[in-house]
C-alpha cells in the first residue's frame, strides 16, 4: 500500500486483515485461538499477529481512537525499446532501435486513524523522484494524494472468512501528463481524479492467512486542457474505468519473521484523447499482471520492517520493483 502497491498499491490496495495488533481485544483473543496458541503463550501470540499484520499492512484495521504513521520507499524500473524511424520521399531511410529506461522512486507517508473498531480512515502522501535515462529527463515532485476508508461489516469469527469493504478517492495533486511539454518534462501523477471501491476477504488457516480482493475504479474525465501534442492541441481526456483483482497468502516462519506472496491482475479501459480540431486519438486498453513477495522482520518489540520484491508479469507492467516500509513511532500519536 498500497500495493499501494503500490501501494501503493498502491496499489496499488486497501483492505483489512483481522490479525491486526490494533484490533479490538475480543478480536485479538479470537485470532490467538485460531492460530492455535495456548493461554500461557499470550506474548508470543501477539507478536505472531503483529508479524502477520506487518507482512500485509493493507489488511489491517485500527482500534477506535488509535493512530498509525508509516513510511515506505519503493523503486521500480521500466525498460523498453523504441523504434527511431527516418522517412523521406515516402520510404524508410533509417531504422534504429533505441533502448529506454525509466527509474521511479517513491517516498510515501501513510496515516491511519480508527474512527471505530471496524472503521478506519487514512491518507497517503507520495513524494516522487523520476529519471528517464534515454531523454535525460528528471522530476522531483509530489504525487497523487489519496484518502481511503476501510470497513469490516461483521466481527471476525475464527475459521470463517472475514470480509472488508473499502473505498478510495485519489486526487490529481501530482504533475499531470496532460499539462506538460511531453518532450521536455515528466509527470508524477495521473492527471485526473479517481474513485475506487471494492471488497476484500481473508481467512486464518493456521499458520497461514489467505487473502484476496476485487475492486473497480472510475477515472473522472478531464476537460479544459490546452496541451500541444505535435500539430494538435489536446482539450479533453476520457480515461474510462479500471478493474483489479489480487490473491495471496502470508505464512509465519517464526514469531519474528513472516513471508507474504501475492499476485495482482489489473485492467485499464481505453483512453480517448479529444483535440481542438475535432479529431480523436484512442490509447488501447491494457492488462497488467504483477507478482509480489514480502518479508516481515521484527527488529524490536515495537518495530517490524517489511521488505518486498515485485516482478512484472505482462508487457505493460514495470519490469521489477523493490520496497521497504516501517512504522514511525511518534509519542504524540500513541494511545
Amino acid at each position: 500500500m498500497n500495493l499501494w502497491v503500490m501501494r501503493g498499491f498502491l496499489l496499488c490496495s486497501v483492505v483489512g486483515l483481522p490479525l491486526s495488533g490494533w484490533a479490538q481485544d475480543s478480536t485479538v483473543d479470537k485470532a490467538r485461538e485460531a492460530l492455535g496458541q495456548q493461554a500461557e503463550d499470550e506474548d508470543s501470540s501477539r507478536q505472531l499477529e503483529e508479524v502477520f499484520q506487518a507482512a500485509e499492512k493493507n489488511y489491517s484495521l485500527q482500534r477506535k481512537g488509535s493512530h498509525a504513521l508509516t513510511y515506505s520507499f519503493d523503486y521500480s524500473f521500466t525498460g523498453d525499446q523504441r523504434l527511431d524511424l527516418s522517412i523521406r520521399g515516402g520510404g524508410i531511410q533509417n531504422v534504429d532501435v533505441v533502448p529506454s529506461a525509466t527509474h521511479n522512486f517513491t517516498n510515501a507517508f501513510s496515516y491511519d486513524f480508527g474512527l471505530k473498531d471496524n472503521l478506519t480512515v487514512g491518507v497517503r502522501l507520495p513524494l516522487i523522484v523520476k529519471y528517464d535515462t534515454q531523454d535525460e529527463l528528471s522530476l522531483y515532485d509530489m504525487g497523487d494524494v489519496s484518502a481511503t476508508a476501510r470497513w469490516q461489516p461483521i466481527a471476525y469469527v475464527p475459521g470463517k472468512v472475514s470480509p472488508t469493504l473499502f473505498a478510495t478517492v485519489t486526487s490529481k495533486t501530482g504533475t499531470s501528463p496532460y499539462e506538460i511539454d511531453v518532450d521536455e518534462q515528466l509527470s508524477s501523477g495521473s492527471g485526473f481524479y479517481t474513485v475506487a471501491g471494492g471488497l476484500s476477504a481473508s481467512k486464518v488457516l493456521d499458520p497461514v492467512v489467505v487473502f484476496g480482493s476485487l475492486s473497480l475504479s472510475y477515472n473522472i474525465p478531464e476537460e479544459g486542457l490546452n496541451q500541444v501534442r505535435g500539430a494538435r492541441v489536446l482539450e479533453e481526456v476520457e480515461p474510462g474505468f479500471g478493474a483489479s483483482g489480487s490473491a495471496g497468502f502470508a505464512y509465519s516462519l517464526s514469531y519474528d519473521i513472516s513471508l507474504s506472496i501475492s499476485a495482482q491482475l489489473s485492467y485499464s479501459d481505453e483512453t480517448v484523447l479529444s483535440f481542438r480540431n475535432g479529431t480523436e486519438a484512442v490509447a488501447q486498453d491494457q492488462m497488467t499482471g504483477f507478482l509480489s513477495m514480502s518479508l516481515g522482520t521484527r527488529i524490536s518489540d515495537t518495530t517490524i520492517i517489511n521488505t518486498s520484491l515485485g516482478i512484472g508479469l505482462t508487457e505493460d507492467a514495470p519490469d521489477f520493483s523493490v520496497g521497504v516500509s516501517l512504522p514511525i513511532n511518534i509519542s504524540g500519536l500513541k494511545d
